[in-house]
This record gives C-alpha cells, sequence and structure tokens, in this order.
C-alpha cells in the first residue's frame, strides 16, 4: 500500500532527486538569502525573503509528503497555532481547547484572542465529546493530550464538530505523522512543533500547519508574509536534515518505551503510570484504533516532589530538561509549571539510547529515588 508509514518513509529521502540535474548537490543546499535577482516583472519568481527560501521548501516538501497535505512551516509550534487562530478567527467566533493539553495555547488565548473578542471555553481531552460543539467556530484538540497523555476520538469529534459547522484543527505534536495522521481521522487542519521529533536534536525550534483545504492554507501563507512568523533558513535546513532519520528515530524511541513502560508498571516507587500502549491504560483501546504507534512519551507518578527530583537528578541517562523528542531521554517534573498534575508527576520522553542501558540506569535512579 502507497500510505503505509513504510511507504512514506523510503520515499523521503528521494524527493530531491526528481528535480536534480547533473552535478547537482545531493543534499539540500542551505540558501541564505534576503534578496533575490530580479529584474523586471517578479511574478513566477522568488522576490524577497519574507516570501520565499528554497530551503524552506525543501522542508514543505518533505512535511507535505508525511502529511499527504500542503505543508507550511514556520519558526516555532506555537507560531504555527498562532497562524491558524489569527488567520481563521475573527471577533465574535468561539473556540473550544482541551484544559489538560500544552498550556500556552490556553495562555495565547486568554492575553491574545480574548482582548480581540474571540471566546473560548475548555474541555478535558478524555471527554472531549461531551456536551457537544454548537456555537463553536473552531474545536482545537490535542491527542494525546501534553502532559496528562489522555486521548479523545479524532474521527468521532471531527464528525460531531463538522454536523455543528466547526473546524477541527489537531496538534499532532506528541505523535508527528509516522504515530498518527489527523487529516485522515476527518481533522481539517494539523498543527504541530517540529521542534521534538521531527527536528530529533533539540537545536532548534520550528513548526507546521498542514491542511487539504486550499482556502486555510492560502489564509496560513498570507498570515506568515504579513507577519513576518517566517522561519530562518538554517533552522529549516536541520529540520530537513532531522526529518531524514524521523521514521528510524521515532521506531526506536516507541519500542524503547513500550519496554520501559512494562517495566516501570512493576516498579514498587511507580504510583501510577500513564502510557497508551499498556492494556490497563484508560487510552489503550482508543489508541489502537487510531494510532499508528503508542508514541515515547511515558507519564509516571513518584511519591513526592523530592522523590521526582531525585529520580529525574540523579539518572545518568536522563537529561533534565523541558521539550521532548530529542535523540536523548529527557524528563521533567511538570507540575513546576503549573500543570494540573500531581508534585510528583514526572513526563519522561525516552530517546535512542539503547533500552537495556537505558532501563538499568531508570531502575537504579528509582531505586535511589
Amino acid at each position: 500500500m502507497t500510505d503505509t508509514p513504510s511507504f512514506r518513509a523510503a520515499k523521503l529521502p528521494h524527493l530531491r532527486r526528481r528535480k536534480l540535474r547533473k552535478g547537482d548537490p545531493v543534499p539540500l543546499p542551505l540558501t541564505m538569502a534576503a534578496m533575490y535577482n530580479l529584474p523586471g516583472a517578479p511574478a513566477g519568481f522568488a522576490q524577497y525573503g519574507r516570501f520565499d527560501n528554497p530551503t524552506w521548501e525543501g522542508v514543505e516538501e518533505m512535511l507535505s509528503h508525511l502529511e499527504d497535505a500542503p505543508a507550511v512551516a514556520f519558526p516555532s509550534g506555537m507560531a504555527a497555532i498562532s497562524a491558524v487562530f489569527f488567520s481563521l478567527l475573527k471577533t465574535g467566533d468561539r473556540i473550544l481547547l482541551p484544559s489538560d493539553g500544552y498550556y500556552t495555547t490556553r495562555m495565547l488565548a486568554e492575553r491574545f484572542l480574548k482582548p480581540l473578542g474571540v471566546s473560548f471555553d475548555q474541555r478535558p481531552t478524555s471527554s472531549y465529546l461531551d456536551g457537544g460543539f454548537d456555537g463553536y467556530r473552531l474545536v482545537f484538540l490535542e491527542t494525546p493530550a501534553n502532559p496528562s497523555l489522555d486521548i479523545c476520538d479524532i474521527a468521532a469529534v471531527s464528525a460531531a464538530a463538522h454536523a455543528a459547522g466547526a473546524i477541527v484543527v489537531a496538534d499532532n505534536t506528541v505523535m508527528t505523522p509516522y504515530g498518527q495522521r489527523p487529516l485522515d481521522l476527518g481533522a481539517d487542519i494539523v498543527v504541530a512543533a517540529d521542534t521534538k521529533a521531527p527536528n530529533g536534536h533539540s537545536d532548534t525550534l520550528f513548526g507546521h500547519v498542514a491542511s487539504r483545504d486550499e482556502k486555510a492554507i492560502a489564509a496560513v501563507i498570507d498570515w506568515r508574509s504579513l507577519s513576518g512568523a517566517i522561519p530562518g533558513p538554517f533552522e529549516a535546513w536541520l529540520v530537513h536534515r532531522g526529518l531524514e532519520t524521523l521514521e528510524v528515530r521515532f521506531d526506536r524511541m516507541c519500542s524503547s518505551a513500550e519496554t520501559i513502560a512494562r517495566r516501570l508498571k512493576n516498579h514498587p516507587k511507580v504510583q501510577a503510570l500513564r502510557f497508551p500502549g499498556l492494556a490497563d491504560d484508560p487510552s489503550h483501546n482508543l489508541a489502537r484504533v487510531q494510532m499508528e504507534r503508542f508514541g515515547f512519551l511515558i507519564g509516571l507518578t513518584l511519591e513526592s516532589e523530592i522523590s521526582a527530583e531525585s529520580f529525574i537528578n540523579g539518572c545518568a541517562l536522563i537529561q533534565p530538561a523541558t521539550s521532548f523528542g530529542g535523540v536523548h531521554t529527557s524528563a521533567e517534573r511538570r507540575a513546576r509549571w503549573g500543570d494540573a498534575v500531581a508534585p510528583g508527576f514526572v513526563r519522561l520522553s525516552v530517546g535512542c539510547e539503547p533500552v537495556g542501558e537505558l532501563w538499568a540506569a531508570v531502575a537504579a535512579a528509582l531505586d535511589e529515588a
């Protein structure tokens, strides 16, 4: 089948081949340009660095291939989310946001959309269908939610929201196109922070918007050009390079997370565990239906803040850091950011280390926590 993750992964490194002339570099060149040679009529040519850049276009080609939809690159995940909100919403609109998803999305709505007359409500991801969607212009979902790892039914939410006349936007940062395909499940627009696993090396911020709705994509592109929310060419080049190995890294990370989660479940220091791949996880049955992998994030709750910090800081193979999706395993205590989780809740992002050695380090740190 041509829509399998393996097929998409196989074609990805060869997208440039059909454009190459004899003697052209195989890797994507880094084009650092604010201006272009532009004599005469400008239509149909690269014009100015706020509108055009060949390195962006190379990344967008890759992202479009993975999403099976036109993709527009942005300098961060929040820039991508902002582009959707500010290009598609108007005064008087009402939107729905997940109460347990990434908190910055809610802060953006509170501080900047609300004063412009765009109201918003919040709802837990696990009960997103409850209450219906009448009166909403836009329904924003994040599944699995970060950091709770609760899941909602993308197909069911999309169908119900469309019946009520709403646009459905799905934040797919946690899963990437290899792990979950919201557009195929009915969402109108996907947003993601490619800062995470797509780039994979924790060295640049990036994001994208993807949609099969031509008007939505056109509006997002206009917003990017007029607002100046453009990615830097070097950052785009880094993400392009990261995307070439995403499938390999994602497979390793997800497989290791499944092993680590099963072992964490039986550790006496772990009071609670969230991972969609565990058979007794509340999200497992739905995850099996709508996700192609179970992801690389694990939520574990230890006895206290002190225990959580001791575990994170005492593990030789865990990098204490915010964000996730890098080649190195990382973790943080999410309550320090104000998330509605227990003081001892740890979001563990499993990296690419050999799983045997990683588990040995994690178990040793838990024993001492």
